[in-house]
């Protein structure tokens, strides 16, 4: 039986107390959330997360610390969703005037949790501050179409 396998990456930028969340106002994905999207076959995975930063911020990042793996699998239609999760302090440039994704925002890493979020995404938001890597895996229920299943690993 073949896996249907797609990979995303995002990248949490940090300076000083505040990171960057971007307050996407689109129907998939709505929320805030850090700049990251699909990686492009052949592209490697942390090229992706450093193209993506570029493209929806305006950011040239570099240094990037892997936080950890967050994954959806969905046993009734073989789909594994792979999220790569990095941090850095390490950027420069300017931000976008009318960045794609929707506004950027500079948000103290202590109130970033009470932003509207996505569940994937606030679940694993105090992972990027904490020492090690983390592993989520999700099961998903796609009769219920909700999360049948959350495991979550740190090292």
């Amino acid at each position: 039986m073949a896996v249907n396998y797609k990979i995303w990456t995002v990248c949490m930028i940090q300076d000083g107390d505040k990171i960057l969340l971007i307050d996407r106002q689109k129907e998939v994905f709505k929320g805030f959330i850090p700049p990251g999207g699909s990686v492009e076959f052949p592209e490697s995975i942390m090229d992706c997360a450093i193209r993506e930063v570029k493209e929806e911020t305006g950011l040239s990042v570099r240094n990037l610390q892997f936080k950890g793996l967050n994954e959806y699998v969905n046993p009734m239609t073989n789909d594994r969703y792979m999220i790569f999760n990095y941090l850095t302090k390490d950027f420069e440039g300017e931000l976008l005037e009318d960045p794609p994704e929707g506004n950027l925002y500079w948000v103290p890493i202590d109130e970033a949790l009470q932003l509207p979020m996505q569940k994937s995404f606030k679940r694993r938001f105090p992972l990027f501050f904490e020492d090690g890597t983390f592993e989520i895996h999700v099961v998903w229920d796609g009769v219920q179409n909700e999360e049948a299943g959350v495991t979550i690993k740190r090292t």
